[in-house]
């Protein structure tokens, strides 16, 4: 594991949670519906050392995965909170631990365990990507591209994004939205970098049409089929010459694991949201590079602290593929943070500061807040 050694303790006094709306630019189309405001849970941990931040990566709905943002609010406030504030000081490297009794609920997971790192990092004056073992100051940015219109929409969109520099395009698609795309893309832009997600909207029945994807020279297919299908996406596998790449059914060190030892996938995007938090993406990430595999870092419409934190994550050795760590303005015409991630010549620096490297805009922050709750010892 890259991380040289934990990060202290910090002597929790709180934790305060905002649900934030924040409008994005543009309405973002996947296989499981739209989005035009993106909502999220801030979470500020309040230690005696200083404040740290993380982010709670839940959708307002239960579409992605079964997490869903008034769920993780609950389980927060009504188990997790008071569970760590009973710990008095606890240490990054903790906050696993005394939340595992409560099943599930990885997304608020990961979020109070940014927060509690955040926290301890800028008390110990160390960058992020320092401690879990960053071994570049940037990383390549790919761009996730919603389902469009129709194919030429599609193709102009993408236009725009291989202007702006991107080096690596992700199309989403479904059925019915699927080879077109994909082809439009190809015919247009000759050999660029492409790769498709489908965000588990296929079955096994299906299997024809995603072997014609074939023809298209992708980087890889992400997350054909359903969460729990590991044995049908070996079958998949075994049928197609495009990489499976698995997302979803990703949940944890020992679902990567599973997989692998299947052949379910031969490529894993790491989101640290999804699996509980970035201690456990590095333990993924670990367990790939012994095996191998190439990993990414994939993207959940993070605010600036969640793109930070991916940023640092993004820059470890195993990333070998370009991820989903665009542009703030990719998605948000405003930010919540002082300096937000931008693009230069297709990459993102990794923050240098303290902890996640970013300051909070207490003016966007305020103007975005919906809900508010402060919980101390």
């Amino acid at each position: 594991m890259p991380i040289a050694s934990a990060a202290a303790s910090v002597a929790l006094e709180g934790f305060e949670l905002r649900v934030l709306h924040l409008p994005l630019v543009s309405p973002f189309t996947t296989s499981f519906g739209t989005d035009t405001v993106r909502e999220v849970i801030i979470v500020r941990a309040l230690t005696a050392d200083g404040d740290g931040w993380g982010e709670i990566v839940t959708g307002e709905a239960p579409l992605y995965s079964s997490e869903y943002t008034q769920g993780a609010w609950d389980m927060a406030l009504r188990f997790m909170v008071p569970a760590l504030l009973d710990q008095g000081a606890i240490a990054p490297h903790e906050v696993a631990g005394v939340l595992r009794p409560f099943v599930g609920h990885r997304m608020a997971k990961a979020g109070l365990e940014l927060a509690v790192l955040d926290a301890a990092l800028r008390a110990e004056g160390r960058p992020l990507g320092e401690y879990l073992g960053a071994v570049h100051d940037r990383v390549p940015s790919g761009v996730s591209v919603g389902i469009q219109r129709d194919p030429a929409a599609l193709v102009d969109v993408v236009g725009g994004y291989l202007d702006e520099g991107y080096v690596r395009i992700k199309i989403k698609i479904k059925p019915g939205r699927d080879i077109a795309e994909t082809a439009a893309v190809r015919d247009a832009f000759g050999g660029i970098p492409l790769q498709v997600d489908a965000n588990s909207a296929y079955t096994l029945a299906d299997i024809d049409t995603l072997a014609e994807l074939d023809r298209y020279d992708l980087l890889l297919i992400e997350q054909p089929l359903e969460e729990d299908d590991i044995v049908d996406h070996a079958t998949l596998a075994r049928q197609l010459r495009t990489p499976i790449c698995l997302d979803e059914s990703i949940v944890s060190a020992k679902a990567a694991r599973d997989a692998l030892a299947l052949g379910s996938a031969s490529i894993i995007n790491i989101k640290a949201g999804r699996i509980g938090g970035y201690l456990e993406a590095v333990d993924i990430h670990d367990l790939c590079v012994a095996a191998g595999v190439p990993v990414w870092c994939g993207g959940m419409l993070e605010t600036g602290i969640g793109r930070a934190a991916n940023a640092a994550l993004a820059a470890l050795p195993g990333f070998t593929l370009p991820g989903d760590v665009s542009a703030s303005s990719r998605f948000y015409t405003r930010d919540i943070v002082t300096e937000p991630a931008v693009l230069e010549d297709g990459h993102v620096r990794v923050p240098t500061g303290h902890g996640l490297g970013v300051e909070i805009d207490p003016v966007a922050m305020e103007d975005f807040t919906v809900a508010l709750e402060v919980l101390r010892r």
